[in-house]
């Protein structure tokens, strides 16, 4: 791997790992709402992703899919909305887990025969999201770990639609742009309890056009130098980057209960991949 690689892949990892810091910290510390967070976050992303468009092709997002639109939605509304109660780190975790989970499922569902690795990992990070679930002093709130999990199947939906892309910055353009009037329907239905303040515009702002639009763009120039294998595995790192930083930055606990959950969920997807790249040897 180049060292320019190297370095678009962890800034990429970045940007995905503080989409959930911005959002949180957002959440938790302004009087943003939830519904005009991601409507903010939503804009600001169709703008940057349309700005990066148009310097490399000058061209409009006129690619992606109404289908994939609403899968973005639904993801960005409930990932909001969890975060309202979910500490950084735990939303992250239950994140990931869904989205990995739900393609590998859908994977299995479309005729992929699951080797006994991949068997056994899928049934150990399963086990690490229950676990993270059960009731106990250090359990997440139910509402908000809900709400992660269809953010999650939400985003694996969207990948899964985008995996025929042949552009896949000005599919992400097109996407995010029509996404933006259902985040404004969203908003205008819960108008009554909008409100928000410089802080958690700004936190939006950078959300949507930072470590989503940017975000993605950098992903994209990564990717092309990375093995499928590789990009799947590096990304394992985000939610252990948002924990760490949701400790540092948001003064959030790192239990005892979320560090062997996620154990067992990074771990578990892990023996996913080691069997997809030992099939493919």
């Amino acid at each position: 791997m180049s060292a320019r690689t190297l370095f678009l892949t962890a800034a990429a990892m970045l940007a995905f790992a503080g989409n959930s810091l911005l959002c949180r910290l957002a959440l938790k510390t302004t009087q943003i709402d939830p519904a005009t967070f991601t409507s903010l976050r939503l804009l600001s992303g169709a703008l940057m992703l349309a700005l990066l468009l148009r310097l490399r092709h000058g061209t409009r997002p006129s690619a992606g899919s109404w289908r994939g639109a609403t899968a973005l939605f639904v993801y960005a509304a409930a990932f909001s909305f969890a975060y309202v109660s979910l500490d950084a780190g735990v939303g992250a975790l239950l994140l990931f887990g869904a989205v990995q989970i739900s393609m590998l499922l859908w994977g299995w569902r479309q005729g992929e025969r699951p080797a006994p690795m991949s068997l056994a990992g899928l049934l150990l990070a399963f086990a690490g999201l229950l676990a993270l679930l059960l009731p106990g002093a250090s359990a997440p709130p139910l509402a908000g770990s809900l709400l992660m999990l269809i953010a999650g199947i939400a985003w694996g939906a969207y990948s899964l639609l985008g995996r025929s892309a042949s552009d896949a910055l000005a599919t992400t353009a097109g996407n995010f742009m029509r996404s933006v009037p259902m985040a404004v329907l969203l908003s205008l239905a819960l108008l009554h309890s909008a409100r928000w303040d410089l802080g958690g515009a700004l936190y939006a702002l950078a959300s949507g056009a930072l470590a989503s639009g940017l975000g993605y763009a950098i992903w994209y120039s990564a990717i092309a130098d990375l093995k499928a294998i590789q990009a799947a595995t590096v990304q394992l790192s985000v939610p252990i980057i948002t924990a760490l930083a949701g400790g540092l930055l948001l003064g959030e606990a790192l239990s005892l209960r979320l560090g062997l959950s996620s154990l067992a969920v990074l771990g578990g997807i892990a023996l996913v991949l080691a069997a997809k790249q030992r099939a493919s040897a």
